[in-house]
């Protein structure tokens, strides 16, 4: 039995500090708008070669650890909202790692009953390469200081932004 196939269309990205530390919290994410490319979370496990002298044809191999090289890249618009939000999201990491906490990111993608969580260190923004007759784009940073991990959506925080600000300061399902 096939499941219904998904879109893109409609994936967001979000976060939120903990307010308990190593603990992943439930409420409070805010998203970061202007989003165009999510980088894979998914890496295969390197391989431990276990062959010993008697094999006589095949290597043998148990996985070993997953490695998601870095920081991970996140492709944006770049603009005058998407710039102030992101350095809200380094300000939050700042303050949450001031009182010995975390910050955690979440991938929601519509039609998923489960999101993808994992705690990172945002990196500041630079300044992105420009060429004539592009869209001004830039690559966020966000460095894994925690493994990925599927869990329940969370609730979201409305009105923690520039792009939802008129709607209120309360919370909803996803």
């Amino acid at each position: 039995m096939s499941g219904i196939q998904l879109s893109t269309a409609g994936v967001k990205l979000y976060y939120a500090p903990e307010t308990t530390a190593d603990t992943m919290p439930t409420t409070g994410f805010t998203q970061i708008h202007e989003i165009k490319q999510i980088p894979e979370l998914n890496p295969a496990p390197d391989n431990l070669e276990t062959t010993t002298l008697e094999e006589e044809e095949w290597k043998t191999y148990v996985p070993g650890l997953k490695d998601t090289g870095g920081a991970l890249s996140f492709t944006a618009n770049l603009t005058e909202v998407s710039m102030n939000e992101w350095e809200d999201v380094v300000e939050a990491y700042d303050t949450a790692a001031a009182a010995n906490l975390a910050l955690w990111f979440c991938i929601i993608i519509p039609g998923l009953t489960k999101s993808l969580f994992f705690k990172g260190q945002p990196s500041p923004m630079g300044m992105p390469g420009i060429g004539v007759s592009s869209v001004l784009e830039t690559t966020l940073y966000i460095t894994p200081t925690g493994a990925p991990k599927w869990a329940a959506k969370p609730t979201l925080a409305v009105g923690a932004s520039a792009f939802s600000a008129t709607k209120g300061s309360k919370e909803v399902e996803v």
